[in-house]
Order: structure tokens, then C-alpha cells, then sequence
């Protein structure tokens, strides 16, 4: 096999493609002897992947509203600015009635899909949350209820799917252990993560998972790695975006990751995974002000306006500068011309995962 056509033809008609080929790829320094060939072989992959979408989806872009709820977190991951050892962090949680007038306002903007995320925090405990689902999911019988709430035991996750939640995100990180080892304390493993992966799979979720790109210690071997798991899981979501630094962290003073090389990902997670629903993250949004736009033109389908209440939406600070609109009117508004300029329109809806056509 010779040449990116090549390689695209290929990706295409069997979602897989050998090491040899992918690994130059997932080099930020690929080809940079020659950046109008390396132009010209993203502008190709993402022409590809932007296909490959409008065979699944159309020129759909979904949207889930964001409520993140607690910035506590029992959990002291190295890159992350809630890290339970960061004493400067202004913690915030939101009580019930706070959780619930914000999914009300997510109702009222006519979207489809609510996310639920927060940290691990200790005073949320499986029953409160489990509590918490039941309630929303009996006030709005036809919302996507979606949680993103860390690790917990697979009794756990089968209550919150009883109780009505549909979808969770649990992103790896990063599919390599001796690299997990770099980013996390020693009680956190890999090991646990996966595990809560498939126990969430087992459970009956639509599953999202994901990994930084650019992150401290990573190569392109554990890049390969990351499509490799996610290859074998077939998540139902999948959430990349560039490694951003935070002050109050052990890696305060890592460079951030590659903005190209996230795009170059998504678009060949779309050509890999073509019925994967794929956000523009919100750090794709903040490593630079066309991130958004980007992230559609290079595959993705989804963009999650934040709903948090203004009073704590600052305090959710997992990297500097994150990205946030002053209102969520001005936020959707800005949604509204990036997906236009894209090419694409909104679709409001729950916006369900849908398997690939045949051919």
C-alpha cells in the first residue's frame, strides 16, 4: 500500500488498516519536511471522513446539553485541575433542585439529550444519582439521559440503567498501562477503567470512550494503542481532544498537544468507526477559536452547549482558559453559525447511534 489515497481506500472498505501504515499518521512531526503534502493528505482524510459521516448521518449535527454538577473528585489524576490535591480549586455541587432546574432549561432550548458529569464525588453516591435518574427520567420520558460520573461497581451502573439513564461516557485515556501509570497515582489502574468499560457494555449503555492526544510521556506507539482498544470496544461515542495543561497540576508545564494531529484522529476514527457518534470537545474548542468548525470538517457530529449554571460554570476548570460562552443563549447562537458554516444542520433530537449501512 502506497500513498494516504491508498491508505483511505483501504480504511474504507475493511475499518482497519496495518500498523506500518497508521503509525506515521499519529507523528505530529509527519511529514513535516513537507507541510503541502502533509495539507493536502489531511484535507484527504478529512474529505473521506466528512463522507463517511453523510453515509451515516447525514450533515447532522447533534447536540447534548451539559450540566456539570460537582467538581469534587476523589480521584488525583495528574493532568486534571479537579484533582483531589488541588487545594486552590473553588469546589462547587449543585444540590437536586439546582440539577433539575438546569435540565429544565436544557428541556425548554429543545434539546434532546442531557449530560450528567461531574466528578467522583463522595456525597453523590450511587443511590443519590440513582434517585436523582429516576426523577428526571419520569418528569421527560423522551430525553437521552447521559452520565459521564467516573468508576463504580457494575451494580452500580446496572441501577442508573434501571433507573432510566441511557448512555455513559467513561473515557480510557489512554489504552496503554505503563502510560495510565504516568498520568495517575498508583491506586488508579487501567486495569479498573476497563473493567468499568465493560461493565458499563454488560449493563445495556450506549458507551463512550476516548483519550487525549499529546498528553505527557504519549508517542504515536500509544495513539496506535488507543485505536487499537477502541477498535475491539466499538463504543457507541468516542471523545478526543488535545492534552491541555493546568496550573494547579503535576503538569503544569507540559506542552499542550497537537490541535493537527487531534484532527488527523478524528478523521480517521470516522473512516475506522464510521457509526460512532463523535463530539468537537469542548478543548478542541479552547486550543483554538475555529476548534468547533474543525472538529466537524474532520468527521464529527456532536457538540455539547454547556447548561451549568453561570455562578460555578468557571469552576469546572480541567485545563486553563476553557472554553465557555457568557450565556447558553449566546453559546447555542454561536453553535447554530459554526455547524452552518460546516455545511451542516442541527438536528435537536436525542440523536441515537445508528449502525453504518451496508457498502
Amino acid at each position: 500500500m502506497s500513498g494516504i489515497d491508498a491508505l483511505i481506500r483501504h480504511l474504507v472498505a475493511t475499518r482497519t488498516a496495518p500498523d506500518a501504515e497508521l503509525l506515521p499518521l499519529l507523528d505530529p512531526d509527519w511529514l513535516a519536511a513537507w507541510p503541502e503534502r502533509r495539507a493536502a493528505a489531511d484535507a484527504a482524510l478529512m474529505a473521506a471522513a466528512r463522507a463517511e459521516r453523510r453515509r451515516v448521518y447525514g450533515d447532522t449535527v447533534f447536540l447534548r446539553g451539559l450540566i456539570e454538577f460537582t467538581n469534587y473528585c476523589s480521584n488525583d489524576c495528574y493532568y486534571c485541575g479537579i484533582r483531589a490535591s488541588n487545594r486552590a480549586a473553588v469546589r462547587y455541587r449543585l444540590d437536586e433542585a439546582a440539577i433539575l432546574a438546569a435540565v429544565e432549561t436544557v428541556v425548554r432550548a429543545g434539546l434532546g439529550t442531557v449530560v450528567l458529569q461531574g466528578g467522583e464525588d463522595p456525597l453523590w453516591t450511587c443511590g443519590r444519582l440513582e434517585a436523582l435518574v429516576r426523577e428526571i427520567r419520569g418528569a421527560h420520558p423522551d430525553l437521552a439521559i447521559t452520565l459521564s460520573v467516573g468508576e463504580h461497581p457494575a451494580a452500580c451502573y446496572q441501577a442508573l440503567r434501571a433507573a432510566g439513564a441511557d448512555r455513559y461516557l467513561l473515557r480510557e485515556e489512554t489504552a496503554d498501562p505503563r502510560h495510565y501509570a504516568l498520568l495517575h497515582p498508583p491506586h488508579q489502574q487501567l486495569a479498573t477503567r476497563l473493567r468499568a468499560l465493560a461493565d458499563l457494555r454488560a449493563a445495556g449503555y450506549q458507551v463512550g470512550g476516548g483519550f487525549m492526544v499529546g498528553s505527557p510521556g504519549q508517542s504515536p506507539r500509544e495513539l496506535l494503542a488507543d485505536l487499537r482498544y477502541l477498535q475491539q470496544l466499538r463504543p457507541e461515542m468516542i471523545g478526543i481532544g488535545p492534552f491541555l495543561h493546568h496550573h494547579e497540576t503535576p503538569f503544569a508545564a507540559a506542552p499542550d498537544g497537537d490541535l493537527r494531529l487531534t484532527l488527523r484522529l478524528v478523521a480517521l476514527l470516522r473512516l475506522l468507526l464510521p457509526s460512532a457518534l463523535l463530539p468537537a470537545t469542548t478543548a478542541l474548542a479552547t486550543a483554538s477559536e475555529a476548534g468547533r468548525v474543525a472538529g466537524l470538517n474532520a468527521g464529527a457530529n456532536v457538540l455539547m452547549p454547556n447548561f451549568t449554571p453561570p455562578a460555578v460554570r468557571a469552576d469546572y476548570s480541567l485545563y486553563d482558559n476553557k472554553s465557555r460562552a457568557d450565556t447558553i443563549d449566546a453559546d447555542l447562537a454561536e453553535i447554530r453559525r459554526q455547524v452552518e458554516s460546516a455545511g451542516c444542520r442541527i438536528d435537536f433530537g436525542r440523536g441515537d447511534w445508528r449502525a453504518a449501512p451496508e457498502g
